[in-house]
């Protein structure tokens, strides 16, 4: 699969703006979008507190609108797209979905898999490999965070 950045940024835009959703319904700002062929498969924005679900991650959410989208809950070719680091839950479900590529915005300090606190996704042991893209749209991604956490102090 041929890396292109400007539809990386497309993408993560969007992501973005499905953040902005999640905050404004008083959820942690954190969207996150399915792609496959240059095709929106899935989309999804953190909705643990609106679903009162602790696996409604903008993650899980946007894996389970692709998966009814194309009939199949495993995505083999496609990419995930989130403004944050996902956490261990999360890479979880993306290997058992096959996801094939994941590009996030932020790093998650605290809980991020990909590289933060560890390397779940490079992990051999596994049946499947998700290979990982960080820093897209990191900036954005990071002030949304830090300006919705201030505010909530």
């Amino acid at each position: 699969m041929a890396i292109d950045l400007a539809e990386d940024e497309h993408w993560m835009r969007r992501a973005l703006a499905l953040a902005d959703r999640a905050e404004n319904e008083g959820e942690v700002p954190i969207g996150a979008v399915v792609v496959r062929d240059g095709k929106l498969l899935g989309e999804g924005w953190n909705s643990v507190i609106s679903y009162a679900d602790p696996t409604a991650h903008a993650e899980i959410v946007a894996l389970r609108d692709a998966a009814r989208t194309a009939g199949n809950y495993r995505l083999p070719g496609a990419t995930l797209y989130v403004s944050l680091e996902p956490c261990t839950m999360c890479a979880g479900a993306m290997i058992h979905a096959r996801i094939e590529r994941l590009v996030f915005g932020a790093r998650e300090p605290r809980a991020g898999v990909a590289c933060s606190t560890c390397s779940l996704l490079d992990e051999a042991r596994y049946n499947h490999r998700v290979s990982w893209q960080e820093g897209v749209l990191a900036e954005d991604s990071s002030q949304r965070l830090k300006a919705f956490f201030r505010a909530r102090r």
